[in-house]
């Protein structure tokens, strides 16, 4: 463990996000270094977004979806909001969620955004980044970090960490890895207490609003239709957790908005006083 790991990981056992009592493994170690210093590379370019209104709203739905998603994960999670053109989030290995703030205008409602983050927490809940590292060791770890989560040099982001590195080449999440994390990630809402349709709703509008350079978590994985599909099918299997979300719409709590709308299914249909 170098002398800025072992500062770093100090400074987070300090402030009480990882108990000293817990052992973590080498891989668990490297995954909180490369959080790191994607962390200290993103700020030192002023790409990290320190203060916005929009953290009000990124903030209250971290708080539906970090206390299910913490537990399935070895570290905290974090979010943090970045600037970049194009509606995005990816996931760092060690926690660290990243927004950008042309998502926070391109989705609808709280739902979306939460659907949002429900998928990236599930990447780093299955350590993609990791094992896609392992099957691409002849790329440099960091280069292969930056290359596989910020797009390969097709946003400012990317270009952030890629300078750091040669020899890259492009690389993307299988299909069966983004099935996965949308899978797992439609649990994570439902364990919210966010419908998991959110997802779907998001499709849609990627589908019906291109903006240019697909987001990390839409380009070159499945299709939008067939992900659609898949999540559908996996809500019609466990009646018992998703048929009592509504998959209306019309029911989502619009961005800025202070509390929850109830998700509940039929909450929309349901006559009101005098009607």
């Amino acid at each position: 463990m170098n002398r800025w790991f072992a500062a770093a990981l100090a400074a987070v056992l300090a402030l009480g996000c990882i108990s000293p009592a817990l052992a973590l493994t080498d891989e668990e170690n490297q995954e909180l270094q490369i959080g790191q210093q994607v962390y200290q590379q993103l700020a030192q370019k002023g790409e990290i977004i320190q203060s916005s209104p929009y953290y009000t709203t990124l903030n209250s739905i971290a708080r539906r979806i970090a206390p299910v998603a913490d537990k399935k994960y070895f570290a905290p999670f974090h979010f943090f909001l970045v600037h970049e053109s194009q509606p995005n989030a990816f996931s760092v290995p060690g926690g660290n969620v990243y927004v950008t703030d042309s998502m926070m205008t391109f989705v609808k409602n709280k739902e979306e955004l939460a659907g949002v983050l429900c998928h990236e927490v599930s990447h780093d809940i299955h350590h993609d980044v990791m094992n896609v590292y392992r099957k691409n060791q002849q790329l440099g770890l960091y280069a292969t970090i930056a290359d596989l989560l910020l797009g390969g040099g097709r946003n400012q982001i990317a270009n952030t960490v890629i300078n750091l590195a040669a020899n890259l080449k492009s690389l993307t999440f299988s299909r069966a890895v983004e099935h996965n994390a949308d899978a797992t990630g439609a649990y994570i809402c439902a364990d919210s207490d966010v419908t998991p349709w959110s997802m779907v709703w998001l499709m849609q509008q990627f589908e019906s609003n291109p903006t240019g350079s697909p987001p990390e978590f839409l380009s070159d994985h499945p299709s939008d239709s067939h992900r659609i599909q898949a999540l559908e099918s996996e809500f019609a299997s466990d009646p018992s957790t998703f048929s009592k979300f509504n998959e209306n719409k019309n029911c989502a709590t619009p961005i800025g908005t202070a509390n929850w709308n109830s998700q509940l299914k039929g909450a929309c249909t349901r006559r009101q006083p005098g009607h």
